[in-house]
């Protein structure tokens, strides 16, 4: 089993037992989601943005454009941390004390570098939207000279990472137990409904199978 080492970096020091740096799960936790939340220094402020993202062996890719201030601040760091967070369920206590929720988090750190070579560049754009809806890309128009020219990727390779996860119900205090206040879990998942087609698409165009796979298995 491979497993990234803790350290100070990605060491998770609030709740350890909730803890993870298990390769295979923490990839599965990426490949689950799409926004990701990027954080960065522009003028010496902390700012910290969601972005699209997709993962592609032990790196991560993020776009943007050319003058997209956190790309060019990500760039002049040379390092990044991007967190992806599924919510899973609100666990309601209780006690006000003891209500949390139920998630799965993952923390990844790395050293970022410009995609210069045109075919990673195109593949990478490839895997982003592949990652949204797979086998999408196949159903778009890709980029043309001024589009591709005007995209700045970044690479992120996982150096190290860490996931957290709570999967359970409530713990409240055992002098509560016999209270009369309703405790227990409120599941939460994201889901897809049927694809609107755009009004003005010509006739006889249907929905991609892709998508149409995308919505049922997210139904």
């Amino acid at each position: 089993m491979a497993e990234y080492s803790a350290s100070e970096v990605n060491k998770v020091v609030r709740g350890p037992k909730r803890a993870t740096y298990d390769v295979k799960i923490i990839n599965a936790i990426l490949d689950d989601a799409f926004m990701c939340h990027v954080g960065y220094v522009f003028k010496n402020k902390a700012i910290v943005i969601p972005m699209a993202y997709a993962r592609l062996g032990d790196t991560i890719y993020i776009h943007g454009s050319l003058k997209n201030r956190m790309m060019l601040s990500l760039l002049e760091a040379g390092e990044a941390s991007i967190s992806v967070t599924h919510l899973d369920g609100l666990v309601l206590a209780r006690s006000a004390f003891h209500h949390s929720a139920n998630y799965r988090s993952v923390n990844v750190f790395g050293a970022v570098r410009k995609v210069e070579k045109p075919e990673e560049k195109m593949k990478a754009l490839a895997c982003i939207l592949n990652h949204m809806v797979p086998g999408h890309w196949d159903n778009v128009r890709p980029p043309n000279d001024k589009e591709f020219n005007a995209t700045l990727v970044i690479a992120l390779k996982i150096e190290t990472a860490s996931a957290k996860i709570r999967a359970e119900g409530v713990n409240d205090e055992l002098d509560d137990h016999d209270k009369p206040f309703w405790a227990g879990v409120v599941p939460i998942k994201q889901v897809a409904y049927d694809a609107e087609s755009d009004k003005d698409l010509p006739k006889g165009i249907e929905v991609p199978e892709a998508v149409k796979r995308y919505v049922q298995q997210h139904k």
